[in-house]
């Protein structure tokens, strides 16, 4: 299960036991946002992507979109969504609860700007219904990111 790979990844660090597994889903959003009792923009979602022949994750504010525009320009490439089989079987995580820890080989990892405005972020630990809070020094610590990107457009 990939809540048990995640929980192994962040035993290595001592931290395995901050993952809050939830009695509800925490699958979306506002799912997670509820079930936490925070803002739904604190909520660090990770999309996966194709990029070529590999995948790679952004990782964004709840309330963060991709633009179409700026990821063309960081990628090269238009924006295209692994679908829900792709996802788990590509990234190690089913889509609910994918993140940037213990994810498979080769799959890259990108932070969005949108984070930056945040203390803290909660991003789900493998599972719908798992999460931690993480400070942006420990997610970018703890999520082997290649770097900061900007692609995201936030609502007005």
């Amino acid at each position: 299960m990939s809540i048990e790979k995640v929980r192994a990844y962040f035993k290595n660090y001592n931290i395995d036991d901050r993952i809050v597994e939830l009695n509800e889903s925490s699958a979306t959003v506002e799912l997670a946002a509820h079930a936490l009792g925070c803002e739904p923009h604190r909520i660090a979602k990770t999309l996966s992507f194709k990029v070529g022949d590999g995948c790679i994750l952004v990782v964004m504010a709840g309330d963060a979109k991709i633009s179409n525009p700026k990821y063309k320009a960081e990628f090269g490439v238009k924006a295209s969504m692994l679908s829900r089989e792709e996802a788990e079987t590509r990234i190690g995580h089913a889509v609910g609860g994918v993140c940037p820890f213990a994810v498979n080989d080769n799959v890259r990892v990108f932070l969005d700007e949108s984070l930056k405005r945040f203390s803290t972020v909660f991003p789900a630990c493998g599972s719908s219904n798992s999460a931690i809070e993480l400070t942006i020094e420990e997610l970018e610590k703890y999520s082997g990111y290649e770097k900061w990107v900007d692609v995201c457009k936030l609502p007005e």
